[in-house]
């Protein structure tokens, strides 16, 4: 049989628990610890609002996709037509001034 150990093996106990608590005195010193902690404590409420802002919007987005879904699909069908008669017409204007500038150059020859 396998066995699987903890990847950091086992959640400290009570003792252990003093230890640490004792070296984190030591490092940061009385007075700093609440801060750290309050610290800590507020820019875990900040990444908990902000990844529930993200989901919001996430979410909002997807509901707005599923309605616009049918709105778009007839939107691209008319923007496709007239963006059709938009070359077309652009491609008539286009030789209608190449016409006129033959015209003028001709003009000027005279």
């Amino acid at each position: 049989m396998l066995t699987t150990l903890p990847l950091f093996g086992a959640i400290p106990g009570g003792p252990e628990m003093l230890i640490i608590l004792l070296v984190l005195v030591l490092l940061f010193g009385a007075n700093k610890i609440p801060k750290l902690a309050r610290s800590t404590g507020q820019a875990m409420g900040e990444f908990k609002k902000g990844r529930e802002q993200v989901e919001e919007e996430l979410e909002e987005m997807q509901e707005g996709e599923s309605a616009e879904g049918d709105e778009e699909f007839e939107a691209s069908t008319t923007t496709e037509t007239s963006s059709a008669d938009t070359e077309a017409s652009s491609a008539d204007a286009e030789a209608s001034s190449a016409d006129a500038a033959a015209t003028e150059s001709a003009a000027e020859r005279n």
